[in-house]
């Protein structure tokens, strides 16, 4: 009975294969016929005369034996030979020389051999199965692909695809506004594939620029025909984006085919990155006129562009630098992710100051990554960060509350000197005049004895 039982279990073992969606029929043959082979082959030192039968759509397996019959006092290999006397068992038509086919049993091989047959068995499936899913999915990098929230964990979420394969997606990986419930369906594109220790992790993302691109290639028809093109995409995931796009054929307009009449096209992408503000621009190769688009919606007066430094210098009106550099610094930040170039703002005024001094002036005192952060949010002099203020300077030049304090002391220290020394100046000036005076008053005084003198005389 213990046999019969561990017959049934390895049918069972074929039927679970079955269920199997990422290995092809012949493959799982294949793998079956082999793992038979090697017990065979193991038992009775060959397995050439053995023909093995599998149907995995049931579970089926068949194994037979293939014997030539020999006298009965001539019997040398049992297992490539068998007796006249007991072929003519199987059939008493059987001669002397003629090929014996039989069934043999998963009996025959016992039970300790069955048992680590399907245990061999169920190893290299489940080896197999992951090598396939680890294949599919590598070539799926940079596809979109949706599934069901399974569990949802602190650092990350767990999705099943339509066959039941697992999919991470970490909470790096999410928007920041996302928020999924278990059940719902997320979509995002596959980021990439590990496989450590044979065990492949997929990992997705939402916020990877590739996601806006590939959504933007499912909802907009000219972008998916090849009519339009996206050169560039730069994104602060959840608040904005910007996309440049260019259209081969000059009737056709891109920014207007990719935002659609109203915003009805980019109102599904929009939607999908929870209200992400996305810019549509124009792509060109004047550098010059490419940076000005980027920084839209400001109004750029000149542009210096230092080509060897990778970087421009952007002046515009005081009225203007709010909008170039945008809220939190997002739409410099996000210029210059696009256009590849670092951009710094200046404010283009009629009237210079000539008591104001150019931060770079101050770089044996202030450190120059904190000058650099200065002059992105518009301040390239002192008195443009004296006149900016404390709070919004920590808000939108991200730098520390103590560094920004220091800054203000250092500036505020210079202009503090110059009107020390502009009221001794004025203090020396006036003692200068008041002996002027004094002497004049004395020549006088002097000149009107004399006359008295004379006149006595």
């Amino acid at each position: 009975m213990g046999k019969k039982k561990e017959t049934i279990s390895l049918i069972d073992t074929f039927s679970e294969f079955n269920e199997l969606k990422n290995i092809d029929k012949a493959t799982l043959i294949s793998v079956l016929e082999e793992s038979f082979r090697n017990v065979i082959s193991k038992n009775n030192g060959t397995d050439e005369n053995y023909d093995i039968i599998i149907n995995p759509d049931k579970g089926d397996l068949e194994i037979w034996r293939n014997r030539v019959v020999v006298e009965d006092d001539e019997l040398e290999d049992p297992n490539l030979e068998i007796t006249l006397s007991e072929a003519k068992k199987i059939d008493e038509d059987f001669e002397v020389g003629e090929e014996v086919t039989d069934e043999v049993s998963l009996d025959h091989f016992g039970r300790r051999t069955i048992l680590n047959l399907r245990q061999t068995l169920a190893s290299k499936i489940l080896e197999l199965e992951k090598d396939n899913l680890y294949n599919k999915y590598k070539e799926k990098v940079g596809e979109i692909v949706s599934g069901e929230v399974y569990q949802v964990w602190k650092k990350e979420l767990l999705l099943l695809d339509d066959e039941h394969n697992e999919l991470i997606l970490p909470k790096t990986e999410q928007i920041p506004s996302d928020f999924f419930r278990k059940g719902e369906h997320a979509r995002a594109v596959v980021a990439r594939v590990e496989n450590k220790n044979n065990n492949p992790r997929i990992i997705l993302s939402r916020t990877s620029p590739v996601f806006l691109e590939r959504l933007f290639e499912q909802e907009i028809p000219e972008i998916a025909d090849g009519l339009i093109t996206i050169k560039g995409i730069a994104r602060i995931p959840g608040e904005r984006a910007k996309v440049a796009v260019e259209a081969y054929d000059d009737r056709i307009d891109p920014v207007g085919a990719c935002v659609g009449m109203k915003g009805f096209r980019i109102h599904g992408i929009v939607r999908e990155l929870r209200n992400e503000n996305i810019d549509v621009i124009n792509y060109t190769n004047n550098t010059t006129l490419y940076i000005q688009r980027a920084l839209s919606p400001a109004r750029i007066n000149s542009i210096t562009v230092r080509e060897e430094e990778r970087r421009a210098e952007v002046f515009l009106n005081p009225e203007e630098v709010s909008l170039a550099i945008g809220k939190g610094g997002a739409n410099i930040k996000l210029a210059s992710m696009l256009t590849g170039y670092n951009i710094e703002v200046f404010r283009d005024i009629d009237e210079v100051d000539e008591e104001d001094i150019y931060l770079d002036e101050f770089r044996d005192e202030i450190d120059g990554w904190v000058i650099d952060q200065l002059k992105k949010i518009g301040c390239s002099t002192a008195k443009n960060v004296l006149a900016m203020g404390r709070e919004r300077i920590i808000r939108e030049a991200d730098l520390e509350e103590s560094t920004v304090d220091e800054v203000l002391d250092i500036l505020r220290y210079e202009f503090e000197e110059d009107d020390d020394t502009d009221m001794d100046g004025n203090m020396d000036e006036n003692v200068d005049a008041d002996m002027d005076e004094n002497v004049d008053a004395d020549t006088n005084t002097d000149i009107e004895m004399d006359s008295q003198e004379e006149n006595n005389q």
